[in-house]
């Protein structure tokens, strides 16, 4: 008996490490989606144009899985020490219900990543940048985040368009329709500022003279750090399904 005693008291401490565990990634994982949703890089009003912004959800439902994965894991832990078998029951239900979200989110976040391409960047650039007659008020809302988020994207980038200032000359694009070519060829945030934020040299920027003007386009900008929120969503919660797997 002594010998049988031990075995379920050492079983019953593997489960309980493995549910602090599971709590800890539960609580790891909230903080990772907070920190996405948040919008650290402003990049969010770009996802929101393209009408496709699951990448969004997907950490949204990441949220929602690592409280329920440190509620559960409270929940096992106490069932555990306590022997309770409704407890465990139950814990067992809602862990395989939390399991379904969890795999929901990561295949989400993984299958549209590939949906962020430098052309689909490109049209809604064109179509929504400085967009002089939006159809309604919600293109007017987003027309602006889209303007803004450009604007900002390209003075602290110091980048201009998605592949280069040649996206604005190279297709026809709103912006076009109340800027002529001459005096602008591109936006003046394209242009290399100087530290109070005005063209270093205007002129210079408007002809393309080397040097005065970003002739590197902002996709990277863009792509990297989607990307990397991408699949720390997906590829977290999948070790994170792994570990609950295997406890």
């Amino acid at each position: 008996m002594a010998k049988s005693d031990d075995g379920i008291r050492i079983l019953q401490g593997l489960l309980v490490f493995g549910n602090v565990v599971i709590g800890m990634c539960g609580i790891a994982l909230t903080a990772e989606c907070i920190f996405f949703v948040s919008d650290p890089h402003g990049l969010y009003p770009l996802l929101e144009a393209t009408e496709n912004d699951d990448i969004y959800a997907a950490a949204w439902i990441g949220i929602f899985v690592g409280f329920a994965l440190f509620a559960l894991s409270i929940l096992g832990i106490v069932g555990v020490i306590k022997s309770n078998r409704t407890l465990l029951l139950v814990y067992i239900i809602l862990m395989l219900i939390t399991y379904a979200f969890e795999m929901a989110s990561c295949i989400t976040a993984a299958t549209h990543r590939d949906f962020l391409t430098p052309n689909l960047f490109l049209k809604q650039m064109l179509e929504r940048y400085q967009k002089p007659e939006p159809d309604n008020n919600n293109d007017k809302w987003m027309t602006e985040g889209v303007t803004k988020t450009w604007d900002k994207l390209m003075l602290q980038n110091q980048c201009c368009g998605v592949r280069g200032p040649s996206d604005w000359q190279e297709y026809t694009s709103a912006f076009r329709i109340t800027h002529n070519d001459a005096d602008f060829p591109w936006p003046r945030n394209c242009c290399v500022m100087d530290a109070q934020g005005s063209p270093v040299n205007l002129d210079g920027c408007k002809l393309g003279v080397p040097g005065y003007y970003n002739n590197n386009g902002c996709y990277a900008s863009i792509s990297g750090p989607m990307n990397t929120h991408a699949w720390g969503v997906s590829w977290f919660g999948f070790a994170i399904l792994c570990w609950t797997v295997s406890t």
